[in-house]
């Protein structure tokens, strides 16, 4: 092979990590492309290894090109977080679980997420007919619930004012509840936004237009937002959403905390974000059941 296709490989990776917000999402492939961004570096030690092997050191050198790329856009997932120190007494821990319509075992995973000990449990996917099982674990630890639809919340904490969020779709997949705590008070979000699919991406994408409206607008001072949004961090769609917002993962975790699929993660669908709330550690649980992860992180309310 000449020098000039590897260094034409190197050049497409270095285009696609840069521009592939720009390439059009026709039948959902700039949104599948925005998801695998952070994989598109794999290829490079296999395009350097074959420059070399076939002699071709020039080949070589313009690999070191989209791994600098990406290591500009990605790199800092994997270094240490910026976590702030949170005294015990004042951490607040919360978890968001996509139980999955398909589980053939959603009380295992009620029990597991049960487990986690934390003081706010968000839900969705929460089988319909046969969502009496898990209610009965969680309210067993949990002494407040509210729910709309297939979403729910579980709380140590009394919960008021719940109202149904629009997350662009006709059936409800959204609440809001107001926490009083005994580190502070704070409004919470839990939400599951339509999925995306080769044929449909705009529902998905209406959905985050809706949510990300009435979250901008919430005079709310203390604000978590936790679900399963249907949306990569990588996604061209995700990043002008809900400005203010903090996503929990990237302040505070020490990996990209991919949550889907649960077997093997290759993208972070599920998120916990916060406005006002400091972040001490955030982390991804797999439990048994569902095919997403579960995000959790440790925050504390201002007084």
């Amino acid at each position: 092979m000449e020098p000039a296709v590897f260094v034409c490989a190197a050049g497409l990776l270095t285009l696609l990590l840069l521009g592939h917000r720009w390439i059009p999402d026709v039948l959902g492939l700039g949104v599948a492309l925005d998801t695998a961004t952070p994989w598109l570096v794999l290829p490079v030690p296999v395009l350097a290894v074959a420059a070399l092997l076939r002699g071709r050191p020039i080949g070589a050198v313009a690999t070191l090109v989209p791994l600098l790329v990406w290591a500009h856009l990605f790199a800092s997932w994997w270094l240490p977080s910026r976590a702030e120190t949170i005294p015990l007494a004042n951490q607040l821990r919360v978890v968001s679980q996509n139980l999955y319509a398909g589980n053939a075992s959603p009380t295992a995973t009620a029990h597991a997420l049960a487990d986690l000990d934390a003081d706010v449990i968000a839900v969705q996917e929460l089988p319909g007919s046969d969502s009496a099982p898990v209610g009965r674990i969680l309210d067993a630890v949990y002494p407040y619930r509210e729910q709309r639809g297939t979403v729910a919340l579980w709380s140590r904490y009394p919960t008021s004012d719940t109202t149904t969020v629009d997350v662009g779709i006709g059936w409800q997949r959204g609440l809001r509840t107001h926490i009083t705590t005994p580190r502070g008070d704070l409004v919470v979000y839990a939400v599951h936004l339509p999925s995306v699919r080769p044929t449909d991406t705009a529902t998905r994408d209406h959905g985050l237009t809706v949510l990300s409206r009435q979250l901008a607008t919430d005079p709310a001072p203390h604000i978590l937002v936790a679900g399963d949004f249907n949306t990569a961090t990588t996604d061209r769609h995700w990043r002008d959403f809900a400005p203010g917002y903090r996503d929990t993962q990237l302040l505070a975790g020490s990996d990209p905390g991919f949550t889907w699929p649960a077997a093997f993660p290759i993208a972070r669908l599920d998120h916990l974000l916060v406005r006002g709330l400091t972040v001490a550690n955030a982390d991804v649980h797999h439990l048994p059941g569902p095919d997403h992860r579960a995000v959790a992180a440790t925050i504390a309310v201002p007084a």
